[in-house]
């Protein structure tokens, strides 16, 4: 220009554009809860949202206060504080008292998230990392599963008091087959925690995270069809099907809730396709060992939050090699011979 050449500064690559910010990201993880959280305001009452509220609003203020202490941009807006709160809320039972998802929202955004750097670099799943110490810290508050629609819980109560009722899980667990039908565990007619009770409605949402390429098929698929390949072949339960005591494994619990929307959390998995199968794998036959062999009837968090601790090795054995470093290699050495 006018005979001058100009000096631009130019970043580093990729030089591309895309709409797949964390905003956006986050964005269709809630959207794709959204039918899960209706289902349980439905099936236990405005308690389920009152949780829901307080566990959200509890993550956004944790995330600004602490970034904010730490001098660090703030980044609430990116929604990913949301999320958490939401899955906290999801893993919790509807008689919860109303200060344990604060808590959890706490141990979730600060320790888990924040101490180590904020999004994109803790190394466990924080909201699953804060029901583990939620249920080993105060195992009586949050124990009492109560079934859909049979008691109408104060929304605003710290504290209820609820008839506990025993999960399918639970059942399961016993070696013996939960009274309640295949069906309504499918559509969640059944006792269980805010989130993880309608198989249906956690399935739609995982196929709206599939089509909007959120999420791949490789950690739920691998996940889901080790429990059910074992559960088949090794039923607890003898005095029914084979299929059906599988069924029952895969609609119980927090299964299917884990194995879409919060095994496939980008920063606690594999980056490659192979190492999301490797992982997928692993975290159901953690799952099935912890759930036979183990003292708790559930295994899906502990199993996930193992792998988490995994996901380094699995991307270092699992990565594809840099074209041509074979070549270069051996060509060194040659020199050097």
């Amino acid at each position: 220009m006018n005979g001058e050449n100009k000096m631009l500064t130019v970043s580093a690559s990729p030089h591309m554009k895309s709409w797949e910010t964390s905003r956006v990201l986050m964005l269709d993880v809630i959207i794709a809860m959204v039918p899960a959280l209706i289902w349980s305001v439905y099936a236990f009452g405005f308690r389920a949202l009152s949780l829901t509220v307080i566990s959200v609003a509890s993550c956004v203020i944790f995330e600004f206060l602490t970034q904010k202490l730490l001098k660090r941009p703030v980044t609430v807006l990116d929604f990913s504080a949301a999320v958490t709160g939401v899955l906290i809320a999801f893993n919790l039972p509807a008689s919860t008292p109303l200060w344990i998802p604060a808590i959890g929202a706490f141990f979730a955004i600060v320790i888990v998230k924040q101490l180590y750097g904020g999004i994109g670099k803790n190394i466990v799943n924080p909201a699953l990392a804060a029901r583990v110490f939620l249920f080993i810290a105060w195992p009586n508050e949050i124990k009492n599963f109560i079934a859909p629609s049979s008691e109408k819980l104060s929304a605003f109560s710290i504290n209820v008091d609820a008839v506990a009722t025993a999960t399918p899980l639970a059942s399961l667990k016993q070696g013996v087959t939960p009274d309640v039908k295949i069906f309504d565990m499918f559509l969640g007619n059944t006792p269980g925690c805010l989130g993880e009770v309608s198989a249906l409605l956690l399935i739609i949402g995982g196929i709206y995270l599939l089509v909007r390429k959120v999420i791949t098929w490789h950690i739920p698929v691998a996940f889901l069809g080790t429990v059910a390949v074992i559960s088949y072949l090794f039923p607890l339960d003898k005095s029914v099907h084979a299929w059906e005591f599988m069924l029952m494994e895969l609609l119980s619990g927090g299964l299917i809730l884990g194995a879409i929307f919060m095994a496939t959390d980008y920063v606690t998995s594999p980056v490659t396709k192979t190492g999301r199968i490797i992982y997928g794998v692993g975290c159901g036959l953690i799952t099935v060992f912890i759930r036979y062999f183990g003292g708790y009837s559930e295994g899906v968090s502990f199993a996930i939050l193992i792998m988490n601790l995994l996901v380094w090795y699995i991307d270092q054995v699992t990565r594809p090699r840099v074209f041509g470093i074979r070549k270069e290699k051996k060509k060194k050495e040659k020199e050097a011979a």
